[in-house]
């Protein structure tokens, strides 16, 4: 005679429920079964209008030297709603301010080289737009 199972398996995990849950998923509810708010190519021009609508202004600032003799970019900037992050071209100089203009004074050298602050065009082409 065959033993008798004494608890019956299933044949299928279900569809629905995970197989590990992550720690952060108890800070997020469960979107399971919510359906989709529309098809992917809207979502996706929804994305890029979000994402468009958030960027942060790109800047750079530039160490003149003399008047209009010469100039460098010393460092790139992005414009956030609140605040301004600057990295120098070398990396040596990072700065988070409340404004983008709070950061010249950190360029300028000497009474022979002052900073200004360039905002680049939105419409600016880049490298990989050039063909």
């Amino acid at each position: 005679m065959a033993p008798v199972p004494t608890q019956t398996e299933p044949t299928e995990a279900p569809a629905q429920q995970p197989q590990h849950r992550h720690p952060l998923d108890a800070f997020v509810p469960d979107p399971t079964g919510t359906p989709p708010m529309c098809d992917a190519n809207r979502f996706a021009a929804i994305l890029e209008r979000m994402v468009a609508d958030a960027a942060p202004r790109l800047f750079a600032i530039v160490q003149e030297y003399g008047d209009r003799v010469d100039a460098q970019i010393a460092a790139w900037g992005m414009a956030f709603a609140d605040h301004a992050e600057v990295i120098s071209l070398q990396g040596k100089l990072r700065m988070s301010l409340r404004a983008p203009e709070s950061a010249l004074r950190a360029f300028h050298f000497g009474s022979h080289v002052r900073a200004r602050l360039v905002w680049l065009p939105s419409e600016a082409n880049t490298p990989a737009d050039v063909g």
